[in-house]
This record gives structure tokens, sequence and C-alpha cells, in this order.
């Protein structure tokens, strides 16, 4: 049986010394060493055509910052990029990235990832080339960096082999749709406070039934938007 290609991630970023980083450490940096994914850097400083690496310029219109070069970025994209693979920018105005999407992107042969910096990317940049526009939430950082490391980590670790037991990945929040419930270990009791009596019965159905309870609780108290979508899922279906 011809052995399973790994999975390809690439980067293009103007500080590539910034990975492997923490994706080098843990789960993901094991799974690298030992060749289930494979990681790509691209500098993207290096597809400039002049004397002093530019990639950036000041923005028509006028105002504050500076912009990412079209022709400079397009050049990166074209000598790294393999076909067929998604072409993802993290940005801000982006689709909100959702354990579904990260889900089918672990399932595909692999990923490129485009860091911006500055005030963003000349806007014909997206438009000549398909590109998934994706954030991480309703908050801004200094570059995409630490964004293109959330995301891979949260693939690489869905990647067969990855972690050890699937069930701790079917129990996730967001897996079920509702946040996850809570957990206990030893000491029991711990600074006065007792395990729930449930999760000591050795009854497994019970403790099934408490769990979901209290994942259900948990998450219409602390994300209603996420307890809404839940509810129209279950409503769809019983019909």
């Amino acid at each position: 049986m011809k052995p399973q290609a790994p999975f390809q991630a690439s980067v293009l970023t103007l500080f590539p010394e910034m990975f492997p980083g923490p994706l080098g450490l843990s789960l993901a940096g094991k799974a690298l060493e030992e060749g289930v994914w494979a990681l790509e850097t691209v500098d993207i400083r290096g597809f400039a055509s002049d004397k002093h690496r530019t990639v950036d310029d000041s923005p028509f219109g006028g105002g504050a910052g500076m912009v990412m070069r079209p022709d400079v970025l397009d050049a990166a994209v074209a000598a790294s990029h393999p076909p067929g693979t998604p072409l993802i920018y993290l940005t801000p105005r982006g689709r909100l990235l959702d354990q579904p999407r990260v889900r089918a992107l672990a399932e595909g042969p692999g990923v490129s990832v485009i860091c911006g910096r500055y005030e963003g990317v000349d806007q014909r940049f997206f438009e000549a080339r398909e590109i998934e526009e994706v954030s991480l939430g309703d908050f801004i950082l200094s570059g995409g960096e630490p964004a293109a490391i959330v995301l891979l980590d949260a693939i690489v670790r869905l990647l067969p082999g990855v972690v050890g037991k699937i069930e701790s990945l079917e129990d996730e929040s967001f897996e079920t749709g509702l946040l996850e419930y809570p957990h206990y270990t030893r000491p029991d009791p711990w600074n006065g406070r007792e395990v729930p009596e449930i999760l000591k019965s050795g009854h497994h159905a019970k403790v099934e039934a408490w769990r979901r309870e209290k994942a259900e609780e948990i998450t219409r108290e602390r994300r209603p938007d996420l307890w809404a979508r839940y509810e129209s899922g279950k409503k769809k279906t019983k019909s």
C-alpha cells in the first residue's frame, strides 16, 4: 500500500523565523518530526524586484500606514502555492473560522496561509486570485503570523495519528454544536470541593446524560448564538 502523503502547510510571511515556533513543540512538533505533516515557510521579501526588497507602499487616497504590494505577493504565491489546495489570507474582515472549516481543511492535502502586515493588502491581489479570507475573531493582531500558528495547530491536531484517543476529539467543544462539559480528576475532595457523585457512580449512561445536560447548560448561558443554532438543528432533525 502506498504511504499517505503528509499534509503540506505553506506559510507566506515577512518573518519566516517565527516558524515553526509553538508548532515545533508538543503534539504538533512530534507529528512534524514524524512526517505526518510538513511545513514550508516562504519569505515574501524574496520576491521583491528592487534592491531594497520593498514589499509595501503608501496607500492611494492617503491615510495612515502602508499597504502590501500585489505584485510581490502574487509572485510569492505563484512560486509556492500548490494547485488544488486552499489559499487562505488571515484578516479581521474574513469569515469567522469554526470547527467544521478546520475539519474540512484537515481532510484535504494541505493549505497555504498568507500572513499580512501593515494596514493590509492591495485589493487587486484578492480579485486576481481565489483567496479565502478567514478571521479568528473580532480583534486585531500585529500581523498574520500568530493567527497562522493558531490555524495550523487547530488543523494538525485533527490529522490521523496526531491525537492518541480519537474519542477525545469527538467530545470537544463545537464538535457536537455545544461547548464542552466540565472535567474533574483527583484529588477528591479538593479545597473543600467534592467531585459530583454521578461521575463516580460507574453508570456510563447516567454519566453521559449528565455531561450532555451540563454541556447544554453551559452553552445556553455563555453562548446564546451557539445555543440558538443547536436548537435549530434539533428542530430540523425532528421534522
